[in-house]
């Protein structure tokens, strides 16, 4: 017997948020593209690992093949540590665990206009009303008082660093390396639910995500995809290449072509394009490795994004959980080669990442699951009263630093700007 069951629930007539707010764990996943949502509620089973925990993917395999079905959860970027050797000069970041996955009490989706429910075989009955009572008008997003936000990271010191890191690029060290600063804002009374409203109508990224693990919120508005799962077939689309868009249509249509010829940005999503292949290489089935899509320009409210995209076929005694592993930490996020560049990164940037750079992501009973890159991603600690958001870009032999450092300013505005609108 199957152990999840699906119920055909009638028409979405939206999604009642304010009747979340008492939930300690739930992650609501947004597709604009596929014309479709995801809500996983509640967590029957969960798995936690801090940041440095011993063999955090041999332990989530055994979880994941403990578990039947519908399962959900995040990866934080410093899980890195432990594989190739590579380790952090800074203190893990408190709150958000390295690694969390759960079964959750039901999945509510969305396809079009349709509302579905997927439940476990055996469950109360009382969750199917549970899921139908989170069905009605979703209250038009209200507005809050503006986050003052402060740079971790001065523009002086992230240029001597840059500086530093394309030294070492000059010297053969690597050829591309990912640099991120972070900025935070004191955000006490501050509702990440109305933030997530303005957020998710407005920035409509192809990969967002709410999600809520006890007193940490995230507002993901990331517009990468990681890893994408359909029985044996995997995809990734490494995305690097950016370009701000412009009311004008015929100066944006510039800025797209200019994105799509432009020899640094090629450069640096072909070197990306390697590294995720070779990573795939080691999992897949010999000469199923291939480049699907290549420069292909996506465009956003806010920006351009050059994406490429590279599929494989798994190859016999692996699953997910080995792909995810072979390509721990995403290359888009790293640089080339990706293990001194992640020694560089920890040389260069002031924290650890935590959840951005991660992902967050899902798996179905069906064979299938996605897994996003958390970038344009706000960080909000109820506790503290706290936001952290994230930006950087990739230095590569052609790149001026100022302009890398207005490529990070460019990435936070526009998520500040969404949530200000």
């Amino acid at each position: 017997m199957d152990p999840w069951a699906s119920f055909h629930l009638g028409p979405w007539s939206g999604l009642r948020r304010e009747r979340l707010k008492d939930e300690r764990f739930f992650l609501e996943r947004h597709f604009p593209a596929e014309d479709r949502d995801l809500l996983f509620l509640g967590a029957t089973e969960l798995l936690s690992i801090e940041e440095d925990g011993t063999s955090p993917f041999e332990v989530w395999r055994g979880f994941l093949g403990d578990v039947a079905g519908w399962s959900y959860g995040i990866l934080a970027f410093d899980l890195k540590n432990g594989l190739n050797d590579v380790s952090s000069r800074h203190s893990a970041p408190e709150g958000v665990p390295g690694l969390f996955w759960a079964v959750p009490r039901l999945v509510l989706e969305r396809k079009g206009q349709d509302a579905f429910v997927h439940l476990p075989n055996g469950g109360p009955a009382a969750l199917l009303e549970e899921a139908r009572s989170l069905l009605g008008e979703t209250l038009p997003p209200g507005r809050q008082s503006s986050l003052e936000w402060t740079l971790c990271t001065s523009r002086e010191a992230y240029l001597a660093r840059a500086r530093e890191l394309l030294a070492h690029i000059q010297r053969g060290d690597i050829y591309e390396v990912n640099y991120c600063i972070e900025r935070r804002a004191k955000a006490i009374g501050w509702d990440p639910f109305l933030g997530w409203e303005r957020l998710r109508s407005l920035a409509q990224a192809p990969h967002g995500a709410f999600l809520r693990i006890a007193d940490h919120f995230v507002l993901c508005a990331s517009p990468e995809s990681f890893l994408r799962f359909d029985g044996d077939q995997v995809s990734a689309e490494p995305m690097k290449g950016t370009r701000p868009r412009h009311q004008e249509h015929e100066l944006d249509a510039r800025l797209a072509c200019e994105l799509r010829t432009d020899e640094k940005e090629r450069s640096e999503n072909v070197m990306t394009v390697d590294v995720m292949r070779n990573d795939l290489s080691r999992v897949a089935r010999p000469g199923s490795v291939r480049v699907d899509e290549l420069f292909a320009v996506r465009t956003h409210p806010g920006v351009h994004q050059l994406v490429s995209k590279v599929s494989a076929t798994m190859g016999a005694g692996f699953g997910p959980v080995d792909v995810v592993r072979a390509a721990w930490p995403m290359a888009s996020m790293t640089g080339a080669p990706k293990l001194r560049a992640m020694q560089l990164i920890d040389m260069a940037e002031d924290g650890r990442r935590g959840l951005f750079s991660g992902s967050i992501g899902w798996f179905a009973p069906d064979g299938t699951g996605d897994l996003n890159v958390v970038i344009r991603t706000l960080l909000h600690d109820a506790v503290t009263g706290t936001c952290s958001l994230s930006t950087g870009s990739a230095l590569t032999a052609l790149c001026d630093p100022e302009k890398e450092w207005e490529e990070c300013q460019l990435k936070a505005r526009s998520v500040i700007d969404a949530l200000e609108a």
